[in-house]
């Protein structure tokens, strides 16, 4: 009984057949947009500096930096293998409306937001001089570019995730999806959210500037008021 209510149609009385092309962009782009991407930004936020790192002896640990490009940089070749599937199908021009425009708008923003990190301005600081040996450089210094950079970035990023779980679900909706992978998407949600929200609490949530030059008032940035909305800086714990 159980079985067969998960495998029903979330609207009974119309049919859930699509063809193959919608099926597999389907499974891509749950993948890369449902699955990916929120866990590349969980780790962005959470894990800038790691639980067993000795901050701060140890700075600038780039397991958040690594996996979040690379999950990222995944999440957009899938989405293009789904956009070559759709385009390819005959079943195309069943999508339209909601679901295509935010579908556009997520693969436009996930372009730019890729682009976006090639003009994120140099770094500078004690571990990567400028050429002439000062350790000026955009991220340092938290220059105004560095600094429109952080919060474009921030924003677009988090903005995606909000049309993300619109596309998905008119998606869901558009193809009567059954209720077992409406309530797999969406318990899947609930634990990113409870997860977002413990480690949130714990004080996870922590200032990129200071994860990776430390707390010293001798460098710039830590002058300046953290970026991003609710970040903890973990050297005002120390003093």
């Amino acid at each position: 009984m159980i079985l067969e209510w998960l495998l029903t149609s979330i609207d009974v009385p119309r049919a859930h057949d699509i063809g193959t092309g919608i099926s597999w962009h389907a499974r891509v782009m749950i993948l890369a947009w449902g699955v990916l991407s929120p866990s590349a930004i969980i780790i962005a936020r959470f894990y800038k500096i790691l639980p067993k790192q000795d901050w701060p002896k140890e700075l600038d640990w780039r397991f958040w930096w690594k996996y979040h490009w690379m999950i990222n940089v995944l999440a957009i070749i899938l989405s293009v293998i789904g956009l070559v599937v759709i385009l390819n199908s005959k079943s195309n021009s069943e999508l339209l409306g909601l679901h295509k425009v935010t579908g556009y708008i997520v693969l436009s923003f996930a372009f730019m937001q890729g682009m976006s990190g090639m003009f994120r301005g140099t770094k500078g600081g004690p571990t990567k001089p400028a050429k002439d040996g000062s350790l000026n450089g955009d991220h340092y210094n938290m220059t105004a570019w560095r600094l429109m950079f952080e919060r474009v970035h921030k924003t677009v990023g988090y903005a995606t995730l909000i049309i993300i779980v619109i596309c998905i679900l008119d998606g869901l909706w558009m193809t009567n999806a059954p209720r077992w992978m409406w309530l797999a998407i969406i318990v899947w949600w609930i634990m990113l959210i409870v997860t977002s929200i413990y480690l949130q609490r714990r004080g996870r949530a922590i200032e990129t500037y200071q994860a990776i030059w430390g707390p010293d008032n001798i460098h710039p940035g830590n002058k300046l008021p953290p970026v991003g909305w609710y970040v903890r800086r973990p050297g005002d714990d120390i003093d």
